[in-house]
C-alpha cells in the first residue's frame, strides 16, 4: 500500500464508522481524540538527557532489575535487524539496544533513547497501544497510524509494578522489510514471556520477607503471584492475581487469608502460631471488627482481646 493511499485508508475507516480492523478504534482514538495527521513527516519529539535520568530516577531499582532481561532478550532478537527497547508508562524510551549496523536506521525512525512514542503523540503504533489497551499487541507495518511508521514492525508487552499498576512496556521492533507477520508472532511471544518474568522479578523485590506463591492459574496477561506473610495473610499480588482473585487494584490490599483464596491451609503446625494466625484471619475477615471476630470463632469478646494480647495482636489485627 502506497504511503498516501495508507493515510487515505485510516482516515476513511476511521470515518466510515465501521468495525474495520482490530485497530480500528486505535486508529480512532489517533484521529480524532489526538488530532494527528497521518501524514505528518516529523519524527518522534526526544526528551533531554536531564528529562531522561528524573523518569529513570522515577522508576528507582525497577531499572537495573530489568537491564539483565533485555541483555536476554536482545541475544535473542538483535542478529535478525531487532532492536529491543523499554519504556516509562508514559512510552517514552528510557532503554534501548540495537546492533551498530542497524543503528543509523532505528535512529532516523525515532526508535531511540528519549523518544515519545505515546499513541497521544505517535498514533497507533507498539509502544503507544500496548500502554493505551494494557495489552499484549503486535503493530505490523501498515497497521499504523502514521504512513511513515509503515516501514516498521512492533511487539509489545506491558509490565505492571508490585501494585498492579502498568509501570513500563517492553517493546521489540524490527527494521527488516521482509519480516512476516508469522515471524512477528513468534517474536511477540518471546516479549511477553520477558515482561513477565521482569514482573515477577520486580514483585519478589517488592516483598523481600513473605513468602511468594505462585497461584495454579496461568494467565496471558502476566505473572499469577501472592505475597503472604507469616500469618497466612496476603500482603500484596499482581495485576493477574488480583484480576484472578478478586482483590481490587491500587497500591492498598485488604489483608485476606491466602488458605481462603487457594482453599488450603498454609499455616505451621505449631500451636500458638495455629492460633495467632487463625486470630488474625477472623480479624481480617472481620474488617478489623474485633466482636464479629469473637462471634466467627465462637468466643467471647473479652476472651478474644485476651488471647489477642497474650499473642501480641494489636486491635486491628497488627503486629
Amino acid at each position: 500500500m502506497a504511503r498516501i493511499n495508507h493515510a487515505e485508508h485510516v482516515i476513511s475507516t476511521v470515518e466510515s464508522g465501521s468495525v474495520g480492523t482490530r485497530l480500528t478504534a486505535s486508529w480512532r482514538r489517533s484521529l480524532k481524540k489526538h488530532g494527528l495527521d497521518p501524514e505528518r513527516p516529523v519524527t518522534p519529539r526526544r526528551f533531554s538527557e536531564a528529562e531522561i535520568s528524573e523518569r529513570r530516577e522515577r522508576l528507582g531499582g525497577f531499572m537495573n532489575l530489568a537491564s539483565p532481561k533485555l541483555d536476554q532478550l536482545f541475544q535473542m532478537v538483535g542478529n535478525t535487524g531487532c532492536s529491543v527497547m523499554m519504556t516509562d508508562r508514559d512510552g517514552v524510551v528510557l532503554d534501548q539496544r540495537s546492533k551498530d549496523a542497524d543503528s543509523d536506521t532505528f535512529q532516523s525512525w525515532g526508535l531511540w533513547t528519549g523518544a515519545d512514542w505515546s499513541e497521544e503523540s505517535e498514533g497507533t503504533n507498539g509502544i503507544g497501544t500496548c500502554i493505551a489497551e494494557a495489552r499484549q499487541i503486535t503493530i505490523h507495518r501498515d497497521e499504523h497510524f502514521l504512513s511513515r511508521n509503515t516501514v516498521m514492525s512492533c511487539m509489545d508487552a506491558p509490565i505492571f509494578g508490585p501494585d498492579g499498576e502498568l509501570i513500563a512496556a517492553l517493546d521489540v521492533s524490527s527494521c527488516r522489510a521482509d519480516q512476516t507477520e508469522a515471524y512477528a508472532r513468534l517474536i511477540s511471544n518471546v516479549v511477553a514471556q520477558t515482561a513477565k518474568q521482569i514482573e515477577t522479578d520486580a514483585f519478589r523485590a517488592a516483598f523481600p520477607k513473605a513468602r511468594i506463591i505462585t497461584a495454579p492459574e496461568d494467565r496471558p496477561d502476566g505473572a499469577v503471584l501472592l505475597a503472604v506473610d507469616h500469618d497466612d495473610l496476603i500482603i500484596g499480588a499482581t495485576r493477574a492475581a488480583r484480576r484472578a482473585f478478586g482483590l481490587g487494584q491500587g497500591a492498598h490490599i485488604v489483608p485476606t487469608p491466602a488458605s481462603d483464596i487457594l482453599g488450603r491451609d498454609s499455616t505451621v503446625s505449631a500451636l500458638e502460631r495455629a492460633e495467632r494466625a487463625a486470630l488474625k484471619r477472623a480479624i481480617a475477615r472481620a474488617g478489623g471488627n474485633v466482636s464479629a471476630a469473637a462471634r466467627e470463632l465462637g468466643i467471647g469478646r473479652a476472651t478474644l482481646y485476651r488471647r489477642m494480647k497474650r499473642l501480641g495482636i494489636g486491635e486491628n489485627g497488627e503486629n
